[in-house]
């Protein structure tokens, strides 16, 4: 048996024989054109645009059927590719230029794109890059006259292998017999990761070479929860995974139950569970959910798939339409969290290319160097405050003095609408997102100038270790169940307990239902987590013992490894907390 650890993609278990997907090459050769024919290289071109249009059409229908609205989106950021100026101008000029076939000056056009993604820091927006591919290789074909294979012609169950998946690939899952897929590449914000999520197929990416330890026919095991592929699993480890996955079915059906009951454990711990939405989404089937509040909107997607900067206005209505649908609950609206490159692309910087823009200008650095931005989505969300219900979240904060800065943008913004005689009636609790080792360890000076704390136990975790998650060279060493890690999140928690803060966690450790229950023993007051882990986290805080948890918290802060913490967290679980 060979186990090997990506990047938890899509949760659940997936047992079948492997169908290894060999991807199509798209051979794109170089050929001269002679000046005469360039306006009819260029028209090929521009045919294989409408074409790919029409792609993009049937797409659409199709996604909208199968997911709705919500993820008919990504069809529009499709379409935004195909209007790029990248697409639409920098290729028919260098057809001109250079006096070369279209297919060759879009793959040089699409290289040279693909080594800019490579500069952003965000993981969000670094992920694009496969949407901006999967858009140019359907050009590609058009312009070549070849016809992919579809994987909906897969008609056995199988667990897909594949060396990466496409948003157009994923889409045809559903109709397919997959039963889970992994891949060497890609990331868990990827279009491909959501769209397994959204249809639960279990997945794991990042997996470097997968394709070439996986033949067509071994038994394999997806544990999309833990990021695990068991290749040829032995009888014993086959076994385990079944019972896991029956027991899982099971689960479900109970899961929607818990939907009117309480959020506390059986001996009567309150663990608020809330949602992590994005403000784009259709939110009326998550308001069914009935969740405890809203832990953390990501506004940085209002900057998503446009040239222009939104609006105060725009922001403003966004706010307001969350704060309604959630009323009477807490809805935390976290500052856009975008770096530099995000900033550049929509025209508004004239930023150098940074070294190293993973520890660079983002989040609230960036709003800091940029205090029009800061502002402009402050006097949004304090307008929508006045609902009551709406609470500000700092981003990468690394120093009290970043929070200071905030707290002054706020008190002006109230004299300024005081002084235009529309005065804010209501000021929202202010917190910050724990992301930064710094920010942690001097929690305690920190906690005076804030009302909560939220863990971002994704990016504290790559600080903390020094480990780049998506980096398939290091990606290993990422681990929840490391003793700093622990060890951290208790300080956090202890500090601002001691102050009467309390503290969340919005991370994937709060959507995982181990490390959850870890969470929960360490005095985490709220797990805020994706909608389609909602039931699922709650039900599992309603089956916990919070006393049992807590006892389990305490001697895995006397772990030395990461190793030993997870063996005692599944011990103490199998025997039912």
């Amino acid at each position: 048996m060979i186990i090997i650890k990506g990047v938890p993609a899509s949760s659940g278990i997936a047992i079948g024989r492997a169908y290894v997907h060999e991807d199509d090459e798209l051979v794109v050769e170089k050929r001269a054109v002679a000046r005469v024919n360039l306006k009819d290289e260029v028209k090929r071109f521009r045919d294989a645009l409408r074409m790919t249009n029409s792609d993009l059409d049937a797409a659409e229908k199709k996604v909208l059927s199968m997911l709705g609205r919500q993820h008919a989106k990504l069809i529009d950021a499709h379409r935004l590719i195909l209007k790029d100026p990248l697409i639409t101008q920098e290729v028919p000029a260098r057809i001109l230029r250079e006096e070369i076939n279209a297919e060759y000056a879009l793959s040089q056009t699409l290289e040279q794109a693909n080594r800019n993604f490579e500069k952003i820091d965000d993981e969000f927006f670094r992920e694009r890059r496969h949407d901006l591919f999967d858009v140019g290789k359907r050009l590609i074909r058009h312009l070549v006259k070849h016809t992919r294979k579809s994987l909906s012609d897969i008609k056995d169950p199988v667990v897909l292998v594949a060396h990466n998946l496409y948003p157009s690939d994923t889409i045809h899952l559903r109709e397919s017999e997959v039963l889970g897929f992994c891949t060497d590449i890609g990331g868990k914000t990827s279009h491909t990761a959501l769209l397994a999520q959204s249809m639960e197929i279990p997945a794991v990416v990042g997996l470097s070479d997968v394709t070439r330890q996986i033949k067509n026919g071994d038994i394999v095991i997806i544990d999309g929860d833990r990021g695990l592929v068991l290749i040829n699993p032995g009888p014993e480890a086959l076994d385990k995974y079944q019972k896991l996955k029956r027991k899982e079915k099971q689960d479900e059906k109970n899961f929607e139950r818990v939907r009117e009951l309480p959020s506390i454990t059986r001996d009567g711990r309150k663990v608020s569970v809330m949602l992590n939405l994005d403000p784009r989404e259709d939110i009326r089937p998550h308001v069914l959910l009935k969740p405890d509040g809203v832990g953390l909107i990501r506004t940085e997607s209002i900057y998503m798939n446009r040239t222009v900067t939104p609006s105060e206005q725009e922001h403003f209505e966004i706010y307001t339409l969350l704060a309604g649908a959630f009323a009477g609950k807490p809805v935390t609206i976290r500052l856009a969290d975008i770096g530099g490159d995000k900033l550049a692309a929509l025209g508004i910087g004239d930023l150098d290319k940074e070294a190293n823009p993973f520890m660079g200008l983002r989040g609230i650095r960036l709003f800091l160097k940029h205090s029009d931005l800061l502002k402009l989505q402050l006097r949004a969300v304090l307008r929508a405050a006045q609902s009551k219900n709406i609470k500000i979240m700092i981003p990468m904060v690394t120093t009290i003095s970043e929070v200071r800065h905030v707290r002054r943008v706020i008190d002006e913004i109230y004299a300024e609408f005081i002084k235009a005689g529309e005065p804010l009636m209501h000021k929202p609790q202010l917190g910050i997102m724990v992301e930064v080792p710094s920010a942690a360890i001097t929690i305690d000076g920190i906690l005076p100038e804030i009302d909560f704390v939220s863990i971002g136990t994704n990016d504290l975790i790559q600080y903390l270790l020094a480990v780049d998650r998506v980096n398939q060279h290091v990606a290993e060493m990422y681990d929840s169940y490391n003793p700093a890690v622990i060890r951290i999140i208790h300080l956090i928690v202890q500090s601002a307990h001691k102050k009467g803060k309390e503290v969340s966690v919005c991370g994937e450790m709060a959507s995982d239902t181990v490390t959850a229950a870890l969470l929960v023993g360490l005095g985490v007051d709220t797990l805020s987590v994706p909608p389609r882990r909602y039931y699922k986290i709650k039900h599992m805080v309603r089956g916990l013992s919070f006393a049992k948890c807590s006892s389990m918290a305490q001697q895995a802060l006397l772990m030395a490894s990461g190793e030993d913490v997870r063996e005692l967290i599944y011990k103490a679980l199998d025997e039912t907390i």
